[in-house]
């Protein structure tokens, strides 16, 4: 987790009390992400999450915010942001942009079984269908131009063996995104970093999906490929399992139909999945910034996933 910016419970009480939120009762540091500084926040009216942007700038935000809102709208389980008295969802903290969410009900399930992978993938094509029509635009940040800059700074702390796979990852990935097979890709606002950890569930029932401060327009398979790295993956091999995977992608068809040109490229998509997330794991690694608490991802599970899917790449097939 991070804590990057210090928050003072007078501040954050005037902050919510302006946003008509009630009187803060507790405010308590977030323990997961290493991005924003994230604070629970608990009043007499409800439970929030309070959000203070260190690399995201204020003009980046309402994508982010605007987005949440229009899905929250169509009943897509996500934070529901929070708007002063003049509709602006970006508020200031500590001179830096800050927001206010709801949070979400429901805890974590890092050991997930068949429905649970189901009701992922059912959930994330409701979300993508529900994006379709979000007026606002901005590109994935973490893309491809991203991989290649990123590359540069960490090279130098790999091995021989890393480097190499770096370097032909990266030729890879360039060659495929100038395909036109990848050009035709059902494209809309993805949430770009939906691992376990920004899932939660009551029980069994899938209760949301929340931190899109990743996302952007980019390929609906991209979102897919995330997920089936993270939820469908065995940590200390990098192997998929494909039972899991298999019922992940069968309930979001079974949702939103996969394109014959998503299914020919998915495996090249999680490729693409494992070396973003390996990369900016790297970053986070060798390039940490000043944090009062952080601890960073290991970048090693990553790098596993990665080796895996260019050594045994796998293709959905329909029942």
């Amino acid at each position: 987790m991070a804590v990057y910016t210090e928050v003072a419970l007078p501040d954050a009480a005037a902050l919510l009390a302006r946003l008509g939120l009630g009187s803060l009762q507790a405010l308590t540091p977030c323990s997961g992400g290493i991005e924003n500084t994230n604070y629970f926040a608990d009043t007499d009216t409800g439970h929030y999450v309070l959000t203070v942007f260190e690399r995201l700038s204020a003009a980046q935000l309402p994508f982010y915010l605007r987005l949440m809102k229009h899905l929250a709208q169509r009943a897509i389980p996500v934070p529901d942001p929070h708007a002063d008295s003049r509709g602006e969802l970006v508020h200031t903290l500590r001179g830096k942009p800050a927001a206010v969410v709801d949070r979400l009900p429901g805890c974590h399930n890092l050991v997930p079984d068949a429905a649970h992978c189901a009701s992922v993938g059912a959930t994330l094509a409701r979300m993508h269908l529900a994006g379709l029509d979000f007026a606002m635009h901005q590109p994935n940040l973490r893309g491809l131009a991203w991989w290649l800059d990123t590359s540069k700074l960490v090279m130098t702390h790999l091995t021989a063996t890393q480097r190499e796979m770096l370097e032909s990852e990266l030729a890879f990935q360039t060659h495929l995104a100038q395909s036109p097979a990848c050009a035709t890709l059902p494209r809309g606002p993805i949430h770009a970093d939906l691992f376990r950890d920004n899932v939660v569930f009551e029980g069994d029932r899938l209760t949301g999906f929340f931190d899109f401060y990743f996302a952007g327009v980019d390929a609906l398979l991209f979102d897919i490929a995330v997920c089936l790295n993270d939820w469908c993956s065995d940590a200390e091999s990098g192997r998929l399992n494909e039972a899991l995977a298999h019922s992940f992608v069968s309930a979001y068809d079974s949702v939103r139909s996969l394109t014959g040109d998503e299914s020919r490229l998915l495996a090249a998509m999680m490729r693409a999945a494992a070396l973003r997330f390996w990369l900016s794991r790297l970053w986070d690694l060798h390039l940490p910034r000043d944090a009062h608490i952080l601890k960073a991802h290991d970048p090693a599970p990553l790098e596993r996933v990665l080796r895996a899917r260019i050594d045994t790449p796998w293709h959905f097939l329909r029942n």
